[in-house]
């Protein structure tokens, strides 16, 4: 997707939900001192829409998505505020933090092999799910669970296969229907497409924001491909050595950048276009 069509997109029915983040700071301990990942952190994800948060390797994306959820290392100092439909769910113990989880926030992880356990059938990783959040168990949790499956392109026999009988395509398939499972209110998602084929993100990607509007959700997305973020997304927010550098309307941030560093990403993504079209490639 080119950085020139980035558009703004009506979204689905919206209401007045909002994760937001306030002055995130995460700052890990290390042999040679700390290191402070992200610096003072804050945007908006709504309900209804779909933010990219993009910038370079290294950048605090990831850790700046992985603190919502405090799913970070044991050890990690997290300062600021995450804010969910009014409560501060980084100051929530764990046995409280547990009911934000799949109900209300769920993660799409990067690399979905990681998140299945190998002896565990793709039907059981759901039902369990299910089961533990939902009250879900017997037929109900296997019709639910199949019903999830088809929802994300995956054929009912998919309930009794094992994470090693699927493709990486399929597995993150498999990943967004457990994620799905308990119906959350906001979903993120961390370089959901990293190792697939150039084909299979684009179904996957489009799947996840086509799931997304339909259900009126809100999406976190973390890249590191700007123009992919910016044909997909509402709002991008770029960050930059752990801070947030630049936020707004993806056509805004493409068309009109405010930040010397977006503003020389942009140009540079322009440049690369422009050479592309003119040896053929890309096309």
């Amino acid at each position: 997707m080119s950085v020139a069509n980035a558009t703004s997109r009506p979204g689905a029915p919206r209401n007045d939900m909002k994760l937001e983040l306030q002055n995130l700071s995460v700052t890990y301990a290390s042999r040679n001192g700390d290191v402070r990942a992200v610096r003072d952190c804050s945007f908006v994800v709504s309900r209804g829409d779909v933010v990219g948060l993009v910038g370079e390797s290294g950048s605090g994306k990831t850790s700046a998505l992985m603190a919502i959820p405090r799913l970070l290392p044991r050890g990690t100092i997290v300062t600021g505020r995450v804010v969910c439909d009014g409560q501060d769910i980084a100051s929530l113990r764990e046995e409280l933090l547990n009911a934000w989880r799949w109900r209300r926030i769920a993660l799409v992880p990067q690399g979905a092999s990681a998140s299945f356990t190998p002896h565990i059938s793709i039907g059981g990783h759901i039902t369990e799910v299910l089961a533990f959040h939902m009250n879900l168990t017997g037929a109900d949790a296997k019709t639910r669970a199949v019903e999830l499956l088809r929802t994300v392109g995956l054929e009912e026999t998919f309930f009794g296969r094992y994470p090693h009988e699927l493709s990486g395509g399929q597995k993150q398939r498999a990943a967004l229907a457990t994620a799905l499972a308990c119906g959350p209110d906001f979903l993120l998602a961390d370089e959901p497409t990293t190792a697939l084929d150039v084909v299979t993100q684009k179904e996957v990607l489009d799947m996840i924001v086509s799931l997304v509007r339909s259900r009126g959700m809100g999406l976190l997305l973390v890249t590191h491909d700007l123009p992919l973020a910016a044909g997909l997304c509402d709002k991008l927010v770029v960050m930059r050595e752990g801070a947030v550098v630049e936020s707004g309307a993806s056509r805004e941030v493409v068309e009109n950048p405010q930040s010397p560093f977006t503003r020389n990403l942009i140009d540079a993504l322009r440049r690369m276009e422009s050479a592309d079209a003119l040896t053929g490639e890309g096309s």
